[in-house]
C-alpha cells in the first residue's frame, strides 16, 4: 500500500471492487491527491497481493487494514471508502473501528448480507471456477457491471474492466467469493455510525440499484446521497470525473 501524496493532508483510503484491483482508483487518486493523501490497497489475492494461509473474511480484511494503517503511522481519523466489495469492507471497518474514521464513502454497495439465493449463486460460481478462469467470469459479469451506455460508447472502459479482472488469480477470485458469501449484515449498525457518510450509486446500477443506496441513507445519521448519471455498478470507472467531484465536494463540507 503506497500513499499517492505525503504530508499533513487528510487521508483517504479507497478499497476496490470484485474482481478488480487498486488500479480502478487511478483517476480518483490523480484527481484528489492535490488535497489528500490517497491510499488504494489491494484486497487479499488481488493485484498480486498474497492470500493468507487461512480463508479470509470481510471482517478479517478490515482487521488487516486497521493494522496496516497503524504500521503506516496513520494515527488520526481518516476517510475510508469502498465500492461494491470494497464497500462491504468499509462497513465492516466502520462497525469494528468507528473511532478510526472521520468519514465513510459507500459506493455501489449494500449493507445487508447475502440472501440464501445469493449464497447459492456464489456457490455455483465457486464451483464453476474449478474449470473456468477469471477471464471467463468477467465476460459473464460485464453486462451487469457496466451500464448499457458505457458498454456502447466507451469500449476502452469495457476493455479495462476485462483486462484487470482477467489478470487476477483463480485462487484469489474463489477466496473473495467465499468472503462475499459469508459476510456479516451491517444494516443494524448503520444507525450507530455518526461520522459523515457519502453514499454514491450509479443511476443505472443493476447490482446494487439506487433504491438500496436510498435505504442506507435513511438509516445513517449523517449521510449524503450522490447519484451518478450514465453509470452502472462500476460508477467510478464509468464516470471518473463526476465520481471524484462528488468526493471532493463532500469532503470539503464534511471537514
Amino acid at each position: 500500500m503506497q500513499p499517492a501524496a505525503s504530508g499533513d493532508k487528510p487521508v483517504l483510503v479507497l478499497i476496490h471492487a470484485f474482481p478488480q484491483d487498486h488500479t480502478m482508483w487511478e483517476a480518483q487518486a490523480a484527481n484528489l491527491r492535490t488535497d489528500h493523501r490517497v491510499f488504494a490497497p489491494d484486497v487479499f489475492g488481488f493485484g498480486g497481493t498474497p492470500l493468507p494461509d487461512e480463508d479470509w473474511t470481510i471482517d478479517s480484511y478490515a482487521d488487516n487494514l486497521a493494522a496496516a494503517m497503524e504500521e503506516l503511522g496513520i494515527d488520526t481519523p481518516f476517510v475510508l471508502g469502498g465500492l461494491s466489495m470494497g464497500g462491504y469492507i468499509a462497513l465492516a471497518f466502520a462497525r469494528k473501528f468507528p473511532e478510526r474514521l472521520r468519514g465513510l464513502i459507500l459506493a455501489d454497495t449494500r449493507a445487508d448480507a447475502d440472501t440464501e439465493e445469493a449464497k447459492a449463486n456464489r456457490e455455483k460460481t465457486i464451483a464453476a471456477m474449478a474449470t473456468q478462469t477469471p477471464a471467463d467470469l468477467i465476460e459473464q459479469m460485464l453486462p451487469k457491471l457496466l451500464c448499457e451506455s458505457t458498454r456502447a460508447s466507451k469500449p476502452e472502459i469495457v476493455e479495462r474492466v476485462r483486462t484487470t479482472a482477467s489478470r487476477q488469480s483463480r485462487e484469489g477470485v474463489i477466496a473473495a467469493l467465499k468472503a462475499l458469501r459469508d459476510r456479516s449484515d451491517s444494516t443494524a449498525s448503520l444507525k450507530n455510525m455518526p461520522f459523515p457518510t457519502l453514499v454514491i450509486v450509479g443511476a443505472e446500477d443493476a447490482i446494487t440499484p439506487p433504491a438500496l443506496a436510498e435505504a442506507m441513507v435513511k438509516e445513517l445519521p449523517n449521510a449524503t446521497l450522490e447519484v451518478i448519471a450514465n453509470a452502472g455498478h462500476l460508477s467510478n470507472l464509468e464516470q471518473p470525473e463526476a465520481f471524484a467531484t462528488a468526493i471532493r465536494n463532500w469532503m470539503q463540507k464534511a471537514k
